[in-house]
């Protein structure tokens, strides 16, 4: 038997239960459940909050009625049902009480937002995984912040495996986020929290 046919897919129940213990004994990394795969993601360098910041800023600005929750976790995926802790999660200012640490999103949350980290997962777990995982959780807009390619990729149309829409405009470019969101960044301060 190789080692490929060993692995098994871990369900959520097990992954919280880790999580849980885990949490305490590892300061610096975050997890998350990903295809059936335990995922890290580390702790956030200062510029990474900025950005944060920034977005909450503007959303506040835009659309005082939201709120950017940092960190909220999520249930995503209907295939293997996964668990995902975006950098932020745009909904209606209170919309997710009650929901858990792991909140279905649901009706709830209009937008998710990643700012890459610079380490070696990121290409696999903001750019190829989260984007299929936040689609067939039918999140309306996947918003990732790229500090390496120096972009703003915005996800929109879902239809429930991918986003059928993504549009890619360098750090520097005005970019509207697609309804229901309707908020449009002007992304040229990004430029001062890249590496």
């Amino acid at each position: 038997m190789t080692a490929a046919s060993e692995a098994r897919w871990i369900v959520p129940e097990e992954f919280e239960e880790a999580a849980e213990l885990l949490v305490d004994r590892m300061t610096n990394v975050r997890l998350e459940l990903i295809d059936g795969q335990i995922r890290s993601k580390v702790v956030p360098d200062p510029e990474h909050g900025r950005i944060i910041e920034w977005l909450t800023r503007i959303c506040l600005q835009s659309r005082p009625e939201l709120w950017l929750y940092p960190e909220q976790g999520l249930q995503v995926q209907t295939y293997r049902r996964g668990r995902a802790r975006p950098d932020g999660v745009l909904a209606e200012s209170g919309a997710l009480l009650g929901r858990g640490e792991w909140a279905d999103p649901e009706g709830a949350v209009l937008l998710t937002l990643e700012v890459t980290s610079y380490d070696g997962d990121t290409n696999a777990r903001d750019r190829v995984e989260k984007p299929g995982a936040y689609a067939q959780a039918g999140i309306p807009v996947y918003l990732l912040i790229d500090r390496d390619t120096c972009e703003v990729r915005v996800h929109s149309e879902p239809d429930g495996v991918r986003y059928e829409s993504v549009r890619v405009v360098p750090f520097g470019k005005s970019v509207t986020l697609p309804d229901p969101v309707g908020i449009t960044l002007d992304t040229e301060p990004l430029k001062d929290w890249v590496r």
